[in-house]
């Protein structure tokens, strides 16, 4: 979608040829010189980490692990009801993987 460099009015495209002409003060444009190939670049802003990956990026706390015993266990925290709530925190055991949540 162009619009009129001057009276700021969108550009109509000409059946006949591929002109864009302004209907208000008969500016007119190639469409051929206007059109810009735009490339699509995607950078991941969020890492996404599968179970048994994260365990040496994610922080640890000393915590008892209800399945195993283990005293240690990686800790993230998510938003996972409405926003005026506070956030839910899960964690999982080092040794057995064992997740569970707080909703604190």
């Amino acid at each position: 979608m162009q619009f009129c460099p001057t009276c700021e009015v969108r550009l109509k495209k000409s059946e006949a040829n591929s002109v864009l002409n302004c209907p208000k003060c008969g500016y007119t444009e190639n469409e051929a010189k206007t059109q810009k190939k735009v490339e699509e670049t995607t950078k991941p802003d969020l890492n996404v980490l599968d179970e048994s990956d994260g365990k040496e990026t994610l922080p640890t706390i000393q915590i008892e692990c209800g399945k195993c015993g283990h005293n240690q266990a990686v800790w993230w925290m998510l938003q996972t009801r409405s926003a005026d709530e506070p956030t839910t925190q899960f964690y999982r055991c080092i040794k057995c993987s064992y997740t569970w949540r707080n909703y604190a």
